[in-house]
């Protein structure tokens, strides 16, 4: 009967457990999302901090070279990704989530062409602190509208929406 609580996700799948929640990735997108990503969003918020040095640098010798347009490009850019490493903060990729942890779930629906369909999932980690995993689902080119339907019928069927 579990073995139906399973759905597709951006970049692999969503089984829903009586006791957690597990997200697997598979094919190329989660190979990709496991090397860069791993477990956790450090590494990519290292990597969004080393994009904002260079911005910086870049920024500093326009300001050398009096290309003031070129110059504000480069500081609003590495301010928007500063603002997104501290939104970012308290995000989790954790594949395990353990049901009696989680506080809250919320569905939100893609906006055509821009974002995809999610869930956010609010829970206590190991050390008491709230996180937010994000489950993705797939996009429009990949079945996305059925696959949200079937999502959220196994996430209402679980008591979880």
């Amino acid at each position: 009967m579990e073995q139906e609580n399973i759905f597709r996700t951006k970049s692999g799948f969503c089984q829903i457990l009586s006791d957690r929640i597990v997200l697997t990735r598979n094919a190329a997108i989660g190979n990709f999302s496991k090397f860069f990503v791993g477990d956790n969003i450090t590494r990519i918020l290292v990597i969004y901090s080393v994009i904002i040095l260079f911005l910086l640098f870049f920024a500093f010798k326009a300001f050398q070279d009096n290309k003031i347009a070129t110059f504000l490009f480069h500081v609003f850019f590495a301010i928007y990704l500063l603002f997104k490493i501290k939104q970012s903060l308290n995000f989790s990729a954790t594949p395990i989530i353990e049901r009696n942890k989680i506080k809250e779930v919320k569905f939100f629906d893609a906006k055509f062409g821009a974002t995809r369909s999610r869930f956010e999932v609010i829970f206590e980690d190991g050390n008491g602190n709230l996180k937010t995993r994000l489950i993705l689902l797939p996009g429009s080119f990949d079945n996305g509208e059925s696959e949200t339907k079937k999502a959220i019928e196994i996430m209402k069927a679980e008591k979880l929406l």
